[in-house]
């Protein structure tokens, strides 16, 4: 067949361990003989990043926003752990992650693959539920500290024009730990319009929680910001599509979710949303059935698996052993950035692929061929056979 054409890249990050190998196979198996595959390729590796003092990873970043689509492999974000692990690394690199949503300010949406195999451990859920989670600043962009000695901690903001605004955080009588953590308005209203937008989109109910009872400025500025923005904006066009905003406490939030039937959008700030979206996904299945894309104000896009490297599995590899690392996060992280490319550039056989590309996969599902760890979660009598990646991809492939 004539390979489906492609007028503007997209931009492309590499990634680390597993996945990375999977990326590979995933190009080769499904993508390449049929796209003739347009991307600006950056290596965001751990070493790469590395290598460039982390410059690799703002210069995807910018590329992103000046291309509009990005899709991005799973990386790692070192620790102590990792430190010893990999001796050439000059730094404890900050999570490339923050660094690109901090960049793009955009909100990532989290929605996990439903199969009608494979039912939710909350029984009740009927539907699919949408975390959106706040990209940028809380505790990913903060500063922390210990202290060894008797003493008082404040926070001081200074202005540009001079004035200054001091609080005591606390007096302590020993030893501490001490973290100081910032937001900023114009993100959070552009988390609060994504959303509004989103749910709008998606015709599904919007949800949003924090705890401003005890963070009563941070998060209460969170909770005002998003009323203002939900009944300055977009309160008649909620009422006209028949849908809701809903504000609560985070943990009566909980609560609600649990007992709820699903099939809404749970807006979070930074932490809560990356807690919640791995514990929805969960439910509903697996983190590698999770599909994740950052969405800035502009409409900028960047499509990604919302698991980690699988690190277990690629020392396997190493070792030359066969492993059944599920792909499906990441297949659609390139199928999502393909429709966006096409649904920008006019390319209506790319968003057909991508669409076709998707159908292909869950098909595979369906019909009983999927990758280990899929198989305990699957209905009793439905009728499974767990696959190494290789052959999960190839089979894929026949299908599409």
């Amino acid at each position: 067949m004539e390979k489906i054409k492609m007028t503007t890249p997209l931009v492309e990050m590499d990634g680390d361990e597993m996945t990375r190998v999977l990326w590979g196979m995933i190009k080769e198996t499904l993508i390449l003989p049929y796209v003739d595959l347009k991307t600006e390729y950056y290596d965001l590796g751990l070493l790469s990043r590395n290598a460039t003092k982390d410059q690799i990873t703002v210069d995807a970043a910018l590329a992103t926003k000046r291309l509009g689509v990005a899709v991005k492999c799973a990386t790692i974000t070192p620790n102590k752990q990792r430190m010893e692990e990999y001796p050439e690394l000059t730094e404890m690199w900050k999570s490339p992650n923050g660094t690109i949503r901090a960049i793009l300010d955009g909100t990532a949406f989290r929605a996990p693959i439903v199969l009608p195999c494979i039912k939710p451990v909350v029984k009740n859920w009927e539907k699919p539920i949408t975390i959106a989670r706040h990209a940028y600043g809380d505790m990913y962009k903060a500063v922390d500290m210990t202290t060894e000695e008797p003493g008082t901690a404040t926070l001081t903001f200074k202005g540009e024009s001079g004035a200054e605004k001091t609080l005591t955080v606390q007096t302590v009588n020993g030893p501490a730990v001490w973290q100081g953590q910032h937001n900023l308005e114009s993100s959070i209203r552009a988390f609060a319009r994504s959303c509004f937008q989103y749910a709008l989109s998606q015709k599904q109910d919007l949800w949003f929680s924090t705890k401003d009872t005890i963070a009563k400025v941070y998060d209460g500025e969170f909770k005002r910001i998003f009323e203002e923005e939900y009944e300055s904006s977009c309160k008649a066009e909620f009422e006209k599509a028949g849908i809701t905003y809903f504000y609560t406490l985070i943990d009566d939030a909980v609560a609600r979710v649990i007992r709820s039937k699903g099939g809404f959008i749970w807006a979070l700030k930074n932490y809560d949303g990356d807690v919640m979206s791995d514990m929805v996904a969960a439910a509903f299945g697996s983190l590698a059935m999770m599909t994740s894309v950052l969405v800035s104000p502009d409409g900028t896009m960047e499509f990604e698996a919302s698991h980690g490297t699988v690190t277990r599995h690629y020392y396997r590899y190493l070792k030359g052993e066969s492993t059944s690392t599920n792909p499906m996060a990441t297949i659609f992280a390139w199928s999502g950035a393909l429709k966006r490319r096409g649904e920008l550039d006019s390319l209506p056989e790319l968003v057909r692929f991508g669409e076709r590309l998707e159908a292909a996969s869950l098909k595979t599902l369906e019909d009983g061929i999927m990758t280990r760890d899929l198989l305990p979660l699957v209905e009793p009598g439905f009728q499974a056979r767990g696959v190494d990646s290789g052959e999960f991809l190839e089979a894929i492939a026949a299908r599409l």
